[in-house]
Parts: C-alpha cells; structure tokens; sequence
C-alpha cells in the first residue's frame, strides 16, 4: 500500500467513521505525514501496527527538538497513538501491542469570559466594521449565536440554509456527530434573519447559511480577523476571541443558575468533567470582583 493510500484510509476514517473535527482531522493527519516521512520507505499497515514505544519516542524527541511545547507534544502524542490504532487494526490485530506512553503534564487553564456588555458590544462593532452592511450583518449573526446559544464557531459555520426560518429552537451537530437542541433567543433570531435578508447570494436549503464574500462557505479565519479589529476598538484584552464568546454563554448560565446537567446538553459536552470547568470559572470571577471591592481584600 502506498504512503498516499494509507493517508487517505487514515483521513477517511477520521472525517468519516469518527467524524471528527476538521481542524482533528487535519492535525491528526499531519501527524501521521510526519511519521511516514520519518521511517524508511515502504510502509504498510502491518509495518506501521509493529511501531514500539521506542519508535514513537523518537518521534516526539524529534518535534521536541523543533520546538514545540508541551500542548504540541501532548496533540502530537494522542495523534500517533490514534493512528497506530487504526493502523493495529487495519493489520488484523496480530502485531505488537500498543505503545504506552505518558505525555507531557499540560496545565489546564481558565476560559476567560468577558461581560455580557463585551459580548454584545462585540458583535455591534463587528457589524460597524463589516466592509459591506450585509457582511457586518453577518459577522454579527455568528457572533450572536456563539454568545447567545452557545455555539462553537464550527457549528455555527456548518449551519446550512434549512435552519431557515429560525424558531424558538434549533438542532445543532456538534463533535463526534452528536446533536443537540439550543434555544434561540429573539436577538439572535433577528440577526440571522436581517443577514439572510441582505445577503447577495441565493440561500439554497442544502448549502451553508453564511457566506464569503465570493459566494462559498465562510471560514473561520474571517470571523477571528473580525473580532481582532474590532476587540482592539473596544479595548479588549486578546482572549476576547470569538470562543470566548461561547465560553461567556456558559459562565453566565452558571452564575444565574443553572445546573451542570443542563448546561451540559446545551454545551454539547459528552462529558460532564468537560462542563465542569465553568465551576472554576465563575469561582475565578467572584474571587475577583471580591479582590476589587472588598475594603479589606
């Protein structure tokens, strides 16, 4: 089998099978490019399924030695075990059992959120800031359903035009496929529709609800450019990024009251250990604002 080949068995079961992220499919495949590169040639599924600790070792000794941090070890290390995996069983299982391996400690740190205030004057300066009312119009309805429903940016991007006309709710698919309902409230419901009201292009029911300037599906990297300028107007810090705004959904719900159960589903975490941050989080704040006012603090 060629390299070529086992790459795209390896991208196919990523995008399709486990239907993973784009940005996961695209890290984890540039993973396994650099291993290939690195071993001698040819390579083949049971060749691959042989690979010990030592191998995957000296990988990570080697994209150490480029530079990389330990955030970049630890993705890289859970990439090479993810795709031994599929290589142990595309070769029948038979082969050497799976590298165990410990990566590097990574310190989990705080979502930081920003004030309801931020959020909506965000979004209201992205709209400002648009080169053509319709993409401020735009800009502003993503940013909406980000703060306001919880989205992550993905999803929001991956939206198609059936999501038209928007109700009091709507079916989000998030990571590993899963789907969940998020409430719509009127704000973001306005937004989206003033958008859908200027675009320029036809909104067919298959294809993506928010568009590029040209016409195709917009990516991220214009939303993220958006948000810098605009943050920079406001006098934000720089972790006012358009997921911070999905961060400040959820520390917001918190602190009013709602239960991790329930902020879980609309989160779409699989997890609750994932939800649980947002304790930490709304902790941070009170620690905060009692730091700020108390007269003896």
């Amino acid at each position: 089998m060629s390299t070529p080949d086992l790459l795209a068995a390896w991208h196919d079961h990523l995008a399709l099978a486990r239907r993973r992220s784009p940005h996961t499919v695209r890290a984890y495949g540039t993973a396994a490019v650099r291993l290939l590169a690195a071993l001698p040639q040819p390579q083949s599924w049971a060749s691959l399924a042989a690979l010990d600790v030592g191998d995957v070792r000296r990988q990570l000794a080697a994209r150490r030695a480029d530079g990389i941090g330990n955030v970049s070890a630890a993705r890289e290390l859970s990439a090479l075990k993810a795709f031994l995996a599929f290589a142990r069983a595309q070769a029948g299982g038979a082969a050497a059992p799976p590298p165990r391996l410990r990566g590097p400690r990574v310190k989990k740190g705080l979502p930081r959120p920003i004030t309801p205030d931020d959020a909506v004057n965000l979004a209201a300066m992205v709209a400002d800031e648009g080169s053509q009312p319709w993409i401020g119009a735009r800009d502003r309805a993503v940013l909406l359903l980000l703060y306001g429903a919880g989205l992550r940016i993905a999803e929001a991007l991956s939206l198609t035009a059936a999501a038209l006309p928007l109700g009091e709710t709507l079916i989000v698919t998030g990571k590993g496929g899963r789907q969940r309902v998020v409430p719509i409230l009127p704000i973001v419901k306005a937004a989206v529709e003033e958008y859908a009201r200027q675009v320029p292009w036809p909104l067919e029911r298959t294809g993506p609800l928010f568009r590029g300037a040209k016409g195709g599906a917009l990516a991220q990297g214009m939303i993220q450019r958006a948000v810098a300028r605009a943050r920079i107007v406001l006098g934000l810090p720089p972790t006012a990024t358009p997921h911070a705004l999905r961060h400040s959904f959820a520390t917001h719900l918190l602190g009013a009251g709602a239960d991790l159960r329930s902020l879980q589903e609309l989160l779409g975490h699989a997890s609750l250990s994932s939800t649980q941050i947002y304790t930490k989080v709304d902790a941070a704040t009170l620690l905060d604002v009692y730091r700020s006012a108390h007269p003896r603090a």
